[in-house]
């Protein structure tokens, strides 16, 4: 199981995965947005995606659970 947290404060512009989602190591997760910049998040390893812990629109502080890859 590995957690993919928030490297930053940000909000959350797009979610790209659903939970049960099968992800290559690379695929991107999610897209952020601080400051007008758009900050992807990727998976870190291959797995299927079995928690998504955040929304288009929510904000996620630092260090906030983003996804759960199993």
């Amino acid at each position: 199981m590995a957690e993919v947290r928030s490297e930053m404060t940000a909000n959350v512009w797009k979610v790209l995965v659903t939970e049960g989602q099968t992800v290559e190591d690379g695929d991107t997760l999610v897209i952020l947005e601080s400051m007008k910049m758009e900050i992807p998040v990727v998976a870190e390893g291959g797995g299927t995606v079995s928690t998504v812990a955040v929304a288009e629109g929510d904000t996620v502080d630092e260090e906030g659970l983003i996804a759960v890859i199993d």
